[in-house]
């Protein structure tokens, strides 16, 4: 028995080994410190969001500060309810600190951030594989197969990379899955892994892309009741189950989860329909999982040609879960083509939760696993399948499918002498298919033959290893040639810099369409009322988007002092102080002349009772923003209705805190170029009271004449709340596992 257990560790540590050895190949120009050869991944979503972002949370959590509010972006939001901010996600913790030991927050941390996830992703599918497939010989091949095929596949090495929050997101699903699989083995089903699984899900769902973590909890419900069915467990047993991976799942991320469902009810995605939620793949994207690019330039739905067959061996052997995960693949395929699909039309009114999303082509998580689990089943039941006319039956398929491909390629070769510019690729695309499909079909004739034989295993793996990395590594939609370094400056260019020397006046915005962008201000600290977070404020949108590019009124009621533009001139008047160059050309930096403050005295009041009303009243060329306020309530205290005497100093301006000195003679309504948010708490002179909507979606307050110190603290309770239920989770998890450790000992 010793023996035996040294055998099947050596054999787990040289597929260990294997996966961390691929997974410095594929990643090299990531890692290498020669500057000629280095790699890194392109500007976009990567830098513009993920990067920019977590910059600011590097810059509070390093000063001990909890990034609970972000003025620097959307002209404010709710940074602990943005879901891609991932501001408790503890590997984004583990990345922070790191940062800081090494120097600071560079581009390179969340590039190594996210290699580390791809590591992780193949290490736990290696463990869950190995796991379902203990009882087969070759368990070791099979559960390192299915890593290899996930890890390197078009799925992960597709865009998931650049949309880090994805790729994070679904580095749990093999935890899951590990957690529901063991807690079922048993006679009776154990809470402790039941409690695993739903830590995992938790941490998907912290890592702050909801729809993965969707997919992810619906694919674990399905396991989970298929497991309990399978196993023949009591109702009441299942039951339990369940409601115990619930708990501790919304435990565990409910300290984001509940800021996040709330944030949700303000943003502009709840009011998206059918129309815009119904993207997914075109039909021609099946063509993918053979052709990979001839479609798109990413392949989410290749997994390579090698898996297929293996995957069609599980269901020929009729390998255990076989069925289930086809299931699987074949309802998230389905569901994948969105409204390109009878599916989704049936099921977008009867699963809970799917009208919340778009970009149904993610679904592709779904299959990518499911085939990579099904490869490593095939692997497994071939090897100890007795049926030799099986597969003998099955290599003569395959060799008909090889041959197909090579006729394929060959057709291709004659339409591309013809016409070389327009069939030149998919032929080199098909020749490549043509090839591996070739070499497949000979290493399967030996394998099959012995597969017992540890040089064939290892071909097999390499095949496999080689195809998908040769396919997917240094994709051009994903990396650029050159160091991290040279992808954004860390620094303020000049221009932003110009920005941030103004110390002369009090709180005050930027409209960074040009020369700023994405959410760098939140890079370098500067306000800016713009931004390209998903989530975005209903009123604040509707007003920073009136007008796209030319928006004086967003200028006004967001305290605009200074606006990147490409024009030279603009419908306000300005003064141009500097002139740089963005990826579409020349930028002009302008200051406003007659800026609107932070924060501003009314003495008159238009009362409307909707926001369609408070917005076509703003739009009117006759009215003016600095004379009368528009609010959504009457006031209780009666305004003079006249202009008064009265001053407003910004005493302080943090993120979630603002102390403001007003002195007035008479009553008045103060208004602030914040968004109306819950949370927000004010005290007059110690005292709390009321908030108002102005605008459409900013904040006002009732003044009494005299003169006052007015504080604004953002202190959400759904944070409160939310934090306090996760805090007794992890405790409960921690002595858990503290619990668990005993007993072994004991044992």
């Amino acid at each position: 028995m010793t023996r035996l257990y040294q055998l099947t560790r050596h054999k787990d540590l040289r597929a260990i080994a294997a996966l961390i050895l691929l997974w410095l190949l594929f990643f090299w120009r990531l890692f290498t410190p020669i500057a000629a050869d280095q790699a890194s991944l392109k500007k976009g979503d990567f830098s513009g969001q993920f990067v920019a972002f977590g910059a600011y949370q590097y810059e509070r959590l390093t000063r001990g500060e909890i990034p609970l509010w972000n003025p620097y972006n959307n002209g404010g939001l709710p940074f602990i309810a943005d879901t891609q901010a991932a501001v408790f996600y503890p590997p984004r913790w583990i990345t922070i600190a790191l940062s800081d030991l090494a120097g600071g927050w560079t581009y390179n941390s969340l590039q190594m951030e996210m290699t580390a996830h791809v590591l992780l992703y193949t290490l736990l599918m290696y463990v869950f594989a190995r796991r379902l497939t203990i009882r087969n010989e070759l368990s070791h091949v099979a559960a390192l197969a299915a890593s290899v095929i996930i890890g390197y596949g078009g799925y992960t090495t597709g865009y998931p990379p650049l949309q880090l929050a994805v790729l994070e997101a679904a580095t749990w699903l093999p935890l899951t899955l590990i957690g529901i699989l063991e807690a079922t083995r048993q006679r009776a089903i154990s809470a402790r892994f039941i409690a695993l699984a739903g830590f995992a899900l938790g941490l998907s769902w912290m890592a702050g892309h909801p729809q993965t973590s969707w997919f992810t909890t619906c694919l674990a419900v399905a396991y989970l009741a298929y497991r309990c069915h399978a196993a023949q467990f009591s109702w009441f047993a299942c039951v339990r189950a369940f409601l115990l991976l619930g708990l501790v799942t919304s435990g565990t991320t409910a300290v984001t989860l509940f800021p996040g469902i709330e944030y949700l009810l303000h943003t502009t995605r709840e009011d998206l329909g059918f129309a815009a939620k119904g993207n997914g793949f075109p039909f021609r994207d099946v063509a993918q999982f053979i052709f990979p690019g001839s479609v798109s330039q990413w392949s989410p739905l290749y997994v390579g040609i090698p898996a297929l067959f293996f995957v069609a061996a599980a269901l020929a052997c009729r390998a255990r879960e076989s069925r289930f995960w086809l299931l699987v693949a074949v309802i998230a395929l389905l569901h994948s083509l969105g409204e390109n699909s009878a599916f989704y039309y049936a099921s977008y009114n009867l699963i809970p939760g799917l009208r919340f999303f778009r970009g149904q082509e993610r679904a592709a998580l779904l299959v990518a696993n499911s085939l990579a689990i099904l490869a490593g089943l095939g692997i497994a039941a071939l090897a100890d399948c007795p049926n030799q006319a099986l597969r003998k039956r099955a290599l003569r398929y395959w060799s008909r499918f090889a041959a197909l491909m090579v006729l394929l390629a060959l057709g291709l070769l004659f339409a591309w002498s013809y016409d070389a510019a327009r069939w030149g690729e998919l032929f080199e695309i098909a020749t490549r298919s043509a090839l591996v499909a070739a070499v497949s079909y000979g290493l399967l004739r030996l394998f099959l033959r012995a597969p017992q034989r540890p040089s064939l295993q290892f071909a097999l793996i390499a095949l496999i290893a080689f195809e998908l990395i040769s396919v997917n590594i240094d994709h051009p939609a994903n990396y650029d040639s050159i160091p991290f370094s040279e992808q954004i400056p860390m620094t303020p260019p000049p221009m932003v810099q110009a920005v941030l020397d103004d110390k002369d006046s009090g709180p005050f915005r930027v409209d960074g369409f040009r020369g700023l962008r994405e959410n760098f201000g939140s890079l370098y600290g500067v306000m800016d009322m713009r931004g390209i977070s998903p989530l975005f404020l209903k009123g604040p949108q509707t007003i920073i988007y009136h007008d796209y590019v030319n928006n004086p009124l967003a200028w006004e009621l967001f305290a605009v002092k200074y606006v990147f533009s490409g024009s030279q001139t603009l419908s306000s008047p300005t003064v141009v102080i500097g002139r740089g160059r963005d990826r579409d050309g020349e930028v002009y930096l302008h200051r406003l002349e007659d800026p609107r403050p932070f924060a501003l005295l009314y003495y008159e009041a238009d009362i409307v009772d909707s926001d369609e009303w408070a917005l076509e009243l703003m739009a009117d060329a006759r009215y003016h923003e600095r004379e009368r306020i528009i609010l959504h309530e009457p006031p209780i205290l009666e305004l003079p209705g006249v202009a008064a005497a009265g001053t407003v100093e910004v005493k302080s301006f943090a993120p979630e805190e603002i102390t403001l000195d007003i002195n007035t003679s008479e009553n008045a309504i103060l208004s602030l170029s914040l968004p109306h948010y819950p949370g927000w708490e004010a005290r007059l002179n110690g005292k709390p009271i009321e908030i108002m909507r102005a605008y459409a979606g900013l904040t006002a307050l009732e003044i009494p004449a005299g003169q006052h110190r007015l504080s604004l603290i953002f202190a959400p309770l759904s944070y409160a709340i939310g934090a306090l239920i996760s805090l007794v989770t992890w405790l409960g998890l921690i002595l858990l596992v503290l619990a668990t450790g005993r007993r072994r000992e004991a044992a």
